[in-house]
């Protein structure tokens, strides 16, 4: 091989293997399991448009202290869960709190969870959560706060423990701890 065709080979080549990795990289991407419309990891805000309408949501009258604890989490709560953004509600703006479409919802003030002390509890990020699956939704209540904090999470947005961890956050620091916690939550 003369000396031309041997530095054609090696340009080429040199060109050839970095267009080759980018497009396959590429590729491996586009089709990564977490990133198909359908996969409970992918945006579901992004394939459809948004409502911003208020999420319909009742407003018990609630005691002095569980009141003013409900005022001091809902002033703190995040602008945004993930990628949800916060939605009017037509009831207790001062203890109701929505996000998204479909609404995640978040109802502080409300009964107390009923579960047995066998029932799977989870903590995230220092809050125990009793978990019940509801349609389409699975509903969390805080179950070591003082006032009880519900929040419900659309099937659609993928596990609830991820979404409900930033409002665990502002949970631990505005409604505090309600004496000794279930066992599950001793973990």
């Amino acid at each position: 091989m003369d000396r031309t065709t041997r530095n054609a080979a090696l340009l080429a080549t040199a060109v050839a293997l970095p267009v080759t990795l980018v497009v396959a990289g590429l590729a491996v991407a586009r089709l990564a399991p977490g990133d198909t419309p359908d996969s409970p990891t992918a945006s579901t805000t992004a394939a459809q448009p948004q409502s911003t309408a208020p999420v319909e949501l009742a407003a018990p009258p609630l005691a002095e202290r569980p009141a003013t604890v409900c005022r001091a989490l809902l002033s703190q709560l995040p602008a945004a869960v993930g990628d949800l953004p916060q939605r009017p509600v037509t009831a207790g703006p001062e203890q109701n709190a929505a996000y998204g479409d479909p609404p995640l919802t978040v109802v502080c003030g409300g009964p107390v969870a009923d579960y047995q002390p066998t029932d799977e509890v989870w903590k995230v990020n220092n809050v125990c959560w009793h978990p019940t699956e509801g349609t389409g939704a699975t509903v969390l209540t805080t179950v070591d706060r003082e006032v009880p904090v519900r929040v419900t999470v659309p099937e659609a947005y993928g596990p609830a423990l991820q979404r409900v961890a930033p409002i665990a956050n502002t949970i631990v620091a505005s409604v505090p701890s309600g004496g000794t916690p279930p066992a599950g939550c001793d973990r």
